[in-house]
């Protein structure tokens, strides 16, 4: 797994440095990720590095064992200077966090989503490295993300093909796209929806 980590820290200062320099306005731009701003995206992926599992078990037990509810809590009261936010990044692209269950796949999968909720609206461009790009689906499409990252059910009856990467999974009607418009869809994320085509496509579409 130590290549998959070290995607994770090229992940991490690789958005350090694209961010590197924003305005004031572009900080609070809306982010894809419903209801955060790019600032509070960025909040979210440092609190790994800051809440310790036991704080984050206290966390969740105050809050409705609801992980949404402590997220949005912990992204929107970091206060610090975005140069600290970046230098947060940076100082912790090695960090080997990941959830419990999970390896080093769920944190560059978060990664990859978060940042690309970041850039789309920025309106940076970017193309998901393919290896990058191939851990992140096959993850997307195990049982298990239905924990933290892809509703579960979704790809029911559906064939995901990614032409780029020569990746395919599942079996029925046709979803076809580049390898981040299906990432992001499969992430719940419905602004890629276009890019995708199809004749699963529609029923794709309904049940995200």
């Amino acid at each position: 797994m130590g290549d998959v980590w070290s995607m994770v820290a090229a992940e991490r200062t690789g958005l350090a440095d694209e961010l590197e320099g924003l305005a004031e306005e572009q900080w609070a731009t809306l982010s894809l990720c419903a209801g955060w701003t790019v600032r509070e995206v960025v909040a979210h992926l440092l609190m790994p590095f800051h809440v310790s599992l036991p704080k984050m078990l206290w966390k969740m037990a105050t809050n409705g064992f609801d992980f949404d509810k402590v997220s949005d809590k912990v992204a929107k009261s970091d206060v610090r200077p975005v140069t600290e936010l970046l230098d947060d990044l940076r100082t912790n692209a090695g960090h080997r966090f990941s959830p419990p269950g999970f390896g080093p796949e769920a944190p560059l999968t978060e990664l990859v989503v978060h940042g690309q909720d970041i850039r789309r609206p920025l309106e940076f461009a970017r193309h998901v490295p393919d290896d990058h790009a191939r851990v992140v689906l096959d993850l997307l499409v195990t049982p298990k993300a239905a924990k933290a990252f892809a509703k579960k059910g979704l790809l029911t009856g559906l064939r995901l093909e990614v032409n780029e990467l020569e990746w395919s999974y599942g079996s029925g009607h046709v979803v076809a796209g580049r390898a981040e418009a299906i990432i992001m869809t499969l992430a719940g994320r419905t602004a890629l929806l276009d890019e995708l085509t199809g004749p699963g496509l529609d029923e794709l579409r309904r049940r995200i």
